[in-house]
Formats: structure tokens, C-alpha cells, sequence
């Protein structure tokens, strides 16, 4: 094994929020959105060609913006630079280089809200360690690495590749999911007390071919009106509420619209008519109304009709977020979403956001 020899610029890795499902798409469909997940990364070219004896030193990590006082602070425990290190150890690079000495994350995407940001926080881990070892790995590959922490592929596909995007997990075969050593997302949300430096040395290295995905169309009109109620939602909490097993009436209704919807949002103009119905979901949004008090009303009481310029709405991941897509009339619709949530006693942020780039790395 040997520690990366990182002769590159500091360098920033910027990743899009993400929102999951839209509608009909549970666990298939993501979109990116323009709040981002920004790592400014500090390198000392000098310390990279000083000889080093044992292990060298962890980079300093410091936060700002959203979760600022929740994230722990300590690279052997933080999801980013964990994950980083998993996809490092995997390419016999058991030490974060020498070089590096600071990471600055500047967070814009809230915490369980359904804008997906421990998606974001993976993808910003394995583009971290492309980086530092100079890995080169493509974005097939950069998948496998983020599947093997984060199973759900909608969000961490829509992080990295940008734009509306459908996706599959292939299931991993047995070895591989013997992944004790890397975080599992629902799974093992926080590392082990004795997770430093030694913990997770020998991780399992994920097979090719993991997630696959497809680009969808998306109309330059349509905009995305983020509606966050002020807390938190867990995604293994919203899951619990789900069944086991589903109708086939509720699975067919679902196919259809989702079959629709996927080329009805890449049509200019959009068909407001037609996408508010294939927006419509049977599969996890009814299950989940008791958790988020006000989104039966939001998602009944605003329509094309009523709002011109809604297209449709729908619960943004595992929520609490509601994300209303529109052409115009933005602040008319996310004011009436909020004068519904108010009669639960709920206040909520709104924002409008745009359709994000993937993932980038840019250098200094």
C-alpha cells in the first residue's frame, strides 16, 4: 500500500442537491437542484515531497452553512472524507496524503429535508478521492463506489451526473455485500467509537457495473419551487411507514404515469394538464401523509387550475420538502403552500431553484 503523491493545485469539489421519486418515480427518478455542496481543499505542495515516517497527519476540516453544528468534524467520522477514504483504501492508498492539510466545506443543502444531502455528501466524498489520487475514474465507476454507500441510486445518480436522470441498482452478489466497513446509508449512520485511522483498513472493493442510468429531456422553462418545512425528516423513518407489498392497481397506476411524465417534463411547451396527472403517485406519498401534516392539502389543493404556471407537485425524496414544478407565478404558489402549512401550525422556507449541472472539480 502506499499514501497518494499529490502534486496538484488545491481544488474545489462543487455537487448539486438532488430531489428523488418526483411523483410516480419512487426509487428510480432524480433531479438536480441549484443548492450546492462546495469543498475547498487545501494542499501543501511541500509537505507532498517531504518524506514521511508512519501515518500521516488527518487534514484539518472545518464547515459553514447548513448543518453547520451537527456535522462532526473529524475526518475518520465524517461521511465526506470517510467515504473518501474507503474509495482511496480501495486503490491501495491506505492515509489521506500528506498534502493535504484543510478541507472547508460550505453547505447550501438543508439536512433531512428530502433535497438529498447525504447523496451530495457521498458523491463529494468519491470526486474528493478521484482527486487526491489522481484516480481518473469515470462515472460508471465513481457509481459503483457511491452504491456501495448510499443503495438508493436516484439521488447520488442526479448528484454526480446533473439533470433528470432514471436509474437501476443492479443487486450485488454476495462478497460484495459483506460491507462492513463502509457506511451503509440507513444502515449504520454513525461510525463506531473506535472508527480512526485503522478502522476499515481492508474494505470490500465494489464490482463494475452497479448503477446504470439514462439522461431524460428537461424543458428550459420549467423551474423548481422548493417548499422546506422548518424540520426534519428522516429517510429511514419515512420508510418504516411504507408496506411490504403494494396492489397491482397501485403499481400500474404508478408505471403509467411514470412512463409519461419521463418524456411529458422534455416537451416545450410543457403540458400542465398532462403532468400534474402523471405527477400523481400511489406508492410512498399516501403512506407518508401522517409525517408531514399539510401535504395532502398541498398536493390536492394547488393545481393547474388554481395556479397558473404550477405544472405539478409532489413530495421531494422522503420529504418533508414539497417540490412544485411551474413556469412562472413562483411566489403566488409557494405563498399558498405556506398558508397551508400554516393551518397545521408549520412554518416553511421557499426557494426557487433551477435544474443543476452534475458534479465538477475545478482547480485553482
Amino acid at each position: 500500500m502506499s499514501t497518494p503523491n499529490v502534486t496538484t493545485p488545491s481544488f474545489i469539489v462543487r455537487v448539486p442537491a438532488t430531489s428523488a421519486n418526483i411523483g410516480p418515480g419512487f426509487d428510480v427518478v432524480g433531479l438536480s437542484l441549484s443548492l450546492h455542496l462546495t469543498l475547498h481543499v487545501t494542499l501543501d505542495a511541500e509537505k507532498s515531497s517531504s518524506p514521511t515516517s508512519g501515518r500521516p497527519p488527518p487534514p484539518v476540516l472545518t464547515y459553514s452553512g447548513e448543518g453547520a453544528s451537527e456535522v462532526p468534524l473529524d475526518p475518520y467520522k465524517n461521511l465526506t472524507t470517510r467515504v473518501a477514504l474507503y474509495v482511496l483504501r480501495c486503490h491501495d492508498h491506505p492515509f489521506f496524503p500528506p498534502s493535504l492539510t484543510h478541507i472547508h466545506v460550505d453547505n447550501e443543502i438543508p439536512f433531512g429535508r428530502g433535497l438529498g444531502s447525504s447523496g451530495a455528501a457521498v458523491i463529494a466524498g468519491v470526486l474528493l478521492a478521484d482527486a487526491l489520487g489522481s484516480l481518473r475514474l469515470s462515472h460508471e465507476r465513481m457509481l459503483d463506489f457511491a452504491l456501495m454507500v448510499e443503495r438508493h441510486p436516484d439521488n447520488v445518480t442526479a448528484a454526480l451526473v446533473g439533470g433528470f436522470v432514471g436509474s437501476y441498482l443492479r443487486e450485488l452478489d454476495p462478497v460484495a455485500t459483506e460491507a462492513a466497513q463502509v457506511p451503509l446509508s440507513e444502515v449504520l449512520p454513525e461510525y463506531p467509537p473506535d472508527a480512526g485511522a485503522d478502522w476499515g483498513l481492508s474494505p470490500p472493493v465494489p464490482p463494475n457495473g452497479i448503477g446504470h442510468y439514462v439522461r431524460f429531456n428537461w424543458s428550459d422553462s420549467i423551474k423548481a419551487v422548493a417548499i422546506i418545512p422548518r424540520f426534519e425528516l428522516s429517510t429511514a423513518k419515512a420508510r418504516e411507514v411504507l408496506p411490504e407489498s403494494y396492489t397491482r392497481k397501485d403499481l400500474v397506476f404508478n408505471m403509467q404515469r411514470l412512463a409519461v411524465l419521463t418524456t411529458a417534463l422534455g416537451q416545450s411547451p410543457p403540458d400542465p394538464e398532462l403532468i400534474y396527472e402523471a405527477m400523481k403517485d400511489r406508492v410512498h406519498q399516501p403512506y407518508r401523509k401522517l409525517l408531514i401534516p399539510g401535504l395532502p392539502a398541498v398536493t390536492s389543493l394547488l393545481t393547474p387550475s388554481s395556479h397558473p404556471g404550477l405544472l405539478g407537485i409532489c413530495l421531494s425524496g422522503a420529504g418533508p420538502t414539497i417540490l412544485a414544478l411551474a413556469t412562472h407565478n413562483f411566489e403566488k404558489i409557494a405563498e399558498a403552500a405556506r398558508d397551508i402549512f400554516r393551518t397545521e401550525g408549520i412554518e416553511v422556507d421557499w426557494k426557487v431553484l433551477e435544474i443543476a449541472e452534475g458534479s465538477k472539480v475545478v482547480y485553482s
